[in-house]
Formats: C-alpha cells, structure tokens, sequence
C-alpha cells in the first residue's frame, strides 16, 4: 500500500526537504503540499491523503484549527495529522493531541523520526519527540516507578546517550558532545532499544525518564 502525503508549511524549503526525505520511502507519495492553512484544508478534502504533515505557524489559518478540522471528532472523513514544529510550546502541543493530531515533531527531530510518526499515524498509534515525551511524562506521572530490571543492562555509555536521547537530542547532537561518529551513536541507539525493548527513539525517552536517566527527570 502507498501512503499518500499531504505537506502543509509556508516555507518552500521545508516542504520541499520534507518531500525529499518522504519520497525515498517506497511506499510513500507525496500528492499535495500547501503553504497556508486554508489550503491545506481545501486539498486534503480534495486529494484524500492518509496522512497530513502540518506545521503551527502558517497564513490564513493556522495548524492547530488545521488539525481540529481534518483529523477533529467533528471531521466529516478523517485525516491522519502529525504536526511538525519549530516551537516546542506547551501551548502548541496540549491543544494539537487533543485536537486529534497523531504526532507531535520538532522539526530538529530528523528523518528517521519523520518516517517513523508517518507510520505510526497510519498504524493508528501516535509519535510524539522525545523532549516533548519527557515533559508530557512529568504532567501524567508525576515522581516515577521503580523500573523493572533488565535481563541486560545498559552500559555506562548506553546511560549516557539513553539520557540525552531523552532529552530530545539528535544521533549529531550527542555524537558531537561525545565527541564520537554518529555512526557509534547509532549503534548504541540501536542497541539500547533492543535492552529496553521499545520500538523507537521515543520509547526510549519514556525508558529513559522513568529510569531516572535524564537531566531533570523524576527521582525515586
């Protein structure tokens, strides 16, 4: 099946960014981009897509009524709707989930991740940063549980980068602090995932807080 894309943001540049990571996927297509709201609303009713990317900011309407009135329990025929963001607000993530969005990205969050919330759209689950993750984490669960021990642990440097992870850096970001290749960073990720048996980056930041590995995160 090809999952057929819609792209709204007001910047060329990062829609035609988006579109070439998107389109290396064999099973995606991209079928519309908008650069306004309104627009974006006209073409996913016109064009049908499984999944919309919308960013917050745009003209004419901005993406969280974009999300209310595409992927809302009012939606005539629902779309799926993951918001990719610069703005890492508070303000901006709360009314998108609960305007139905299925995901929630920072736009520093890289391709893999924007692949990966595509798919979890079209799976019916959601994806959200794992900064973002940690925060909502904080709201929910309030001080964390003691975790269930591993039949492998992690080590030391799996902590390390487990926890920067969680704090919503990149494989270049914690490469470049570390002062390792991003090469060695993926591998860990990798390896940390198959440990805390979690599916993606952001499984990991949930692991990662509720483990006490992140800077700032719950003590027991």
């Amino acid at each position: 099946m090809t999952i057929r894309l819609l792209i709204a943001d007001d910047q060329e540049m990062v829609r035609r960014g988006m579109r070439r990571i998107l389109e290396q996927q064999p099973d995606m297509e991209v079928v519309a981009e908008a650069g306004d709201g309104v627009t974006a609303v006209e073409l996913a009713r016109s064009a049908r897509p499984d999944v919309a990317l919308v960013d917050i900011r745009m003209p004419r309407m901005d993406g969280l009524e974009v999300t209310r009135q595409l992927a809302g329990p009012a939606a005539a025929v629902p779309v799926k709707v993951v918001v990719v963001t610069t703005f890492d607000l508070d303000e901006y993530v709360y009314p998108a989930l609960r305007n139905g969005a299925s995901g929630f990205l920072l736009k520093r969050s890289g391709p893999t991740l924007l692949v990966e919330a595509v798919r979890a759209a079209v799976a019916g689950d959601s994806l959200i940063s794992p900064s973002v993750t940690v925060r909502l984490l904080k709201h929910v669960t309030g001080r964390r549980r003691e975790p269930q021990p591993l039949l492998e642990p992690l080590t030391d440097r799996e902590v390390e980068i487990a926890g920067k992870v969680a704090e919503g850096m990149t494989n270049s970001d914690i490469a470049a602090e570390l002062f390792i290749s991003p090469g060695t960073v993926k591998t860990h990720v990798a390896s940390i995932q198959r440990k805390l048996g979690v599916r993606n980056r952001v499984g990991i930041a949930v692991k990662a807080w509720e483990m006490g590995y992140a800077a700032g995160g719950p003590v027991s």
